[in-house]
């Protein structure tokens, strides 16, 4: 079966960027085989950059500990090339401060190297169609972040801004679920509408508040309380 992609034009590329061959190999065996076209793989930091621009993969399945340029580093250069590009770590690092530097550089989703094959398709999947995947655990770390960095003093509003554009009330709704930390799935059984739908609302707004992802989006919606209604 075939995986196919967001805008339903063919299969979900992927591209496996690791420094062990054999873990690299393996994984981009797994994804091919399993309905995913593999576009590319890349060995070190300075390769991941170059190939990735190159392939333009849907989303880039990347190991944090990489020689030549840190995966970090990786993740920040192609988010800032393609922000169309989906990047999910793969990593055997399960430290908060790792985490949490991945998402900041634009990572939608972190699961650890020991996740099953199963876990790892739902999480290319997924991670495809713009949901945050994180392994069990490490959501609520991601959520408390947004938290704080919602708390800090942003900077001083500039009195000639327009007002902010009005969101309708359904997305409005499916802002207050984003920010709670539900994902795409759980919002759309909540809310009993489709995935797809759930994703246009998010674009939508993400158009109309002039933000760039979910994070941003998430921390819109935490300064305005919405989170706690």
């Amino acid at each position: 079966m075939t995986e196919t992609s967001a805008d339903g034009q063919g299969p979900i590329k992927v591209m496996v960027v690791d420094d062990h061959p054999m873990w690299r190999d393996a994984v981009a065996r797994d994804l091919a085989e399993s309905g995913f076209e593999v576009v590319a793989t890349a060995g070190d930091g300075d390769q991941a950059v170059r190939r990735a621009k190159a392939a333009a993969p849907d989303v880039l399945v990347l190991d944090l500990n990489l020689p030549a340029k840190p995966g970090v580093q990786v993740c920040k250069e192609v988010v800032a090339a393609n922000p169309a590009l989906r990047v999910l770590v793969l990593s055997a690092s399960g430290e908060h401060a790792d985490v949490l530097e991945a998402v900041k550089s634009g990572a939608t989703g972190y699961l650890l190297k020991s996740a099953s094959t199963g876990e790892l398709q739902d999480a290319v999947r997924r991670t495809a169609v713009g949901d945050p995947v994180f392994t069990p655990g490490l959501a609520g770390l991601v959520l408390g972040e947004y938290r704080r960095l919602a708390s800090e003093p942003g900077p001083a509003p500039d009195t000639d801004e327009p007002k902010a554009p009005r969101l309708t009330d359904r997305e409005t709704e499916v802002l207050r679920l984003v920010a709670k930390g539900l994902s795409y799935k759980q919002i759309a059984e909540r809310l009993v509408i489709s995935h797809r739908t759930v994703q246009n609302h998010v674009q939508n707004t993400l158009g109309k508040l002039q933000l760039h992802n979910r994070v941003e989006l998430v921390r819109y919606a935490i300064e305005r309380g919405l989170d706690d209604e």
